[in-house]
């Protein structure tokens, strides 16, 4: 008699990541006392959790969203063209992190850094900076 094998899925091991993340940035800075740091690297793991549902977001429908449709297209479906035909009833991600600082994070289609970026400007709230003010984007992943 064969047993059938079972393992996790690609969705199941996706949010264990995300979880884990989120508890890491809760935990940090209550050990290490370093809330930039701490801040940092929360904005990190959300700029990830942004980058897979993008890429579930493009598998579905075969292109990113654009930059008019913006990471809104994650959370409903979007109205404006290109509408995409596979979207995902339910959405993508149940609603849109903001950054550590409380801004919304960025989005590009074309990304000046790669296909698309996601990132969020840091403390400062400005492109550019440097140290803890820099930007925090998808292509420091």
């Amino acid at each position: 008699m064969k047993l059938a094998q079972r393992g996790f899925t690609l969705i199941e091991i996706m949010v264990v990541i995300v979880i884990i993340g989120i508890l890491a940035a809760l935990i940090v800075p209550k050990i290490m006392s370093r809330p930039d740091d701490a801040r940092i690297v929360a904005a990190k793991q959300d700029i990830g959790s942004i980058m897979q549902a993008l890429k579930l977001y493009k598998l579905d429908n075969h292109a990113y969203p654009t930059t008019e449709q913006g990471l809104d297209a994650l959370v409903k479906k979007p109205a404006t063209p290109p509408i995409p035909q596979n979207w995902k009833s339910g959405g993508y991600l149940e609603k849109l992190p903001v950054d550590p600082w409380g801004k919304p994070y960025q989005y590009l289609n074309p990304g000046l850094h790669g296909e698309i970026d996601v990132f969020s400007f840091g403390a400062d709230g400005m492109p550019g900076g440097e140290g803890n003010d820099a930007d925090i984007g998808s292509w420091e992943l």
